[in-house]
């Protein structure tokens, strides 16, 4: 249940990561508060998620960016422009993607995985 909550997820944060696009140093037509548009596409291809692992405490998976992404035209890496993008740039406008993005799993696919997976509820001894 986990790991298609999570593919979920990260196919909504796919899609609020392409608000439009267009060519760098050129106007974004994405506003403040919805995602951001695409430029190379390295920020939506570094979206994934990692496998379901038991922690200790409980089962988790993670839903971000992948190390190692870097578009074709600048030094910083996916990972810290995504999270400047969701927390806010140096002007002040966010261009949140990932949050919205889990809201959405959190409020209407988890609830409708948990109906699917115990519908029938506990089995009976």
């Amino acid at each position: 249940m986990l790991t298609q909550l999570a593919l979920v997820i990260e196919r909504q944060a796919k899609i609020n990561a392409s608000v439009g696009a267009h060519k760098r140093g050129t106007p974004t037509p994405a506003r403040p508060g919805t995602g951001p548009a695409v430029i190379s596409g390295t920020l939506r291809r570094s979206l994934t998620h990692s496998p379901v692992i038991f922690n200790g405490r409980g089962w988790e998976t993670k839903v971000g960016t992948a190390a190692g992404f870097t578009p074709p035209y600048g030094r910083t890496p996916a990972s810290k422009y995504g999270l400047y993008l969701e927390t806010g740039l140096k002007n002040g406008s966010t261009y949140p993607f990932l949050k919205p993005a889990v809201d959405f799993g959190m409020r209407v696919v988890a609830p409708q995985l948990y109906r699917t997976v115990f519908r029938a509820g506990w089995p009976r001894i």
